[in-house]
């Protein structure tokens, strides 16, 4: 299925969305492969772990001979074909518009934006719909009663700037009107492990938000001590209720050295989830991405004399044999037992 939105010529960049057929996110090989696939159709492709990608398939329409919700409904079938995997696609003229356009897509559709429709694909979005917008920008610019995008393009560039400062301010003003100066960057896909856990409802309790983010700490940590792996840093993505439908807010940052040791993964985790600052948020799901991985034997381990800490880690290594052994849920900490 596609969905269409106005009419004009077709632009051709892709922000594509994908979702394994009964939930969940594509492991590190299946993402890897769902690249590849995208690379058969052009060479411009930009790894957005952890569900994620941009394609720029202008050349590839004129090769095809199709226009672009055409050549977007030929990746989706491939992908569910080969992979196991539904797409979401978001079709646009610039990789702002189409990772907007992906928030309005289902999974198993398109969202096409043409060239020449932004402005009135834009007027009725709330001002956190636009990339780089955070929650203290949108609640700043609300105050001024720039409450959507379509206020914030009729606002003269000098007051956005007086509200907001010179560069963000000019970025603000061009985003609004639908101007992205960046292109699709091609690049490969880090080596990385994810997991996600999806809520049954929009969940606005802080504390099952912090449970489910240990939860995926638990289960990151002890696939990568199992593999003989550590992480150099942490993904943290967050998806949750807007006036849009749903958006996802995605922040990374390096641990202070390559590790698979779960407490380290938690801290690091809480202090990204704090860092959001959705406490009245409505969040469906929360997903979590180990990247930068290496071999546990070659990373360097910083000796700190910490009688704690090692015990911490013999325990661990106790409770990942008995995991082993029994199964995962053999041994947990007590916040996820409860």
């Amino acid at each position: 299925m596609s969905v269409v939105s106005g009419v004009g010529e077709q632009a051709g960049i892709l922000c594509l969305r994908f979702r394994r057929v009964g939930g969940g996110l594509p492991d590190g090989a299946g993402y890897t492969g769902l690249l590849a696939l995208l690379g058969s159709f052009t060479p411009l492709v930009e790894a957005a772990p952890p569900d994620g990608a941009l394609a720029d398939v202008r050349g590839a329409l004129r090769y095809f001979g199709r226009d672009v919700a055409g050549l977007a409904s030929v990746i989706r079938v491939r992908a569910l074909a080969l992979h196991g995997v539904d797409c979401a696609i978001g079709a646009a003229e610039n990789p702002m518009l189409a990772r907007m356009a992906v928030r309005q897509a289902a999974p198993g559709t398109t969202f096409v934006v043409p060239a020449g429709g932004a402005a009135a694909f834009l007027a009725g979005r709330p001002a956190a719909a636009l990339d780089g917008v955070g929650v203290a920008t949108a609640r700043t610019l609300c105050g001024y009663g720039l409450d959507s995008v379509g206020r914030i393009a009729a606002a003269p560039l000098g007051t956005l700037q007086r509200i907001t400062g010179v560069r963000t301010g000019r970025e603000l003003w061009e985003r609004a009107h639908g101007i992205d100066r960046t292109t699709v960057v091609p690049n490969a896909a880090a080596r990385s492990l994810a997991a996600e856990r999806t809520f049954p409802r929009d969940e606005l309790d802080r504390e099952r938000q912090r449970r489910a983010l240990m939860s995926l700490t638990e289960e990151l940590g002890a696939r990568m001590r199992g593999e003989g792996q550590v992480c150099r840093s942490l993904a943290v993505s967050v998806r949750y209720a807007d006036r849009t439908g749903y958006a996802t807010l995605t922040r990374s940052r390096t641990l202070r050295e390559p590790t698979a040791h779960s407490a380290e993964l938690t801290a690091l985790a809480y202090r990204i989830h704090d860092s959001f600052a959705l406490q009245r948020a409505r969040v469906r799901g929360i997903a979590l991405r180990a990247e930068g991985l290496g071999e546990a034997g070659r990373a360097a381990h910083q000796l700190t004399f910490d009688p704690v800490d090692e015990r911490a880690r013999r325990i661990e290594a106790v409770a990942d044999r008995l995991r082993a052994r029994f199964g995962p849920r053999a041994v947990m900490p007590g916040r996820l037992a409860a």
